[in-house]
């Protein structure tokens, strides 16, 4: 028996079809701020690049001019309190 599939996030209104051609700068900065605010707040590369319509290197690359530091590989350790 197969495993389902991975629900796929649609991408977002405003940035449908912003990536199939440059985008002015107003639209880049309000892209990099949407990242960078929805990075810090704990979503992984993986579902920001599905609400954005990019690869996950596109958005890697844009945290980086941004300035976001990168979380570490793997999955969170458990608490030792459980």
């Amino acid at each position: 028996m197969p495993y389902p599939g991975r629900p796929v996030r649609p991408t977002l209104p405003q940035f449908v079809g912003s990536n199939v051609i440059r985008p002015t700068p107003e639209q880049r900065a309000a892209l990099l701020a949407f990242l960078a605010e929805q990075s810090q707040s704990g979503r992984s590369l993986r579902e920001l690049a599905e609400l954005t319509g990019r690869s996950q290197t596109a958005v890697r690359r844009a945290l980086d001019q941004t300035g976001v530091p990168r979380r570490s590989k793997g999955a969170y350790r458990a608490s030792a309190q459980t």
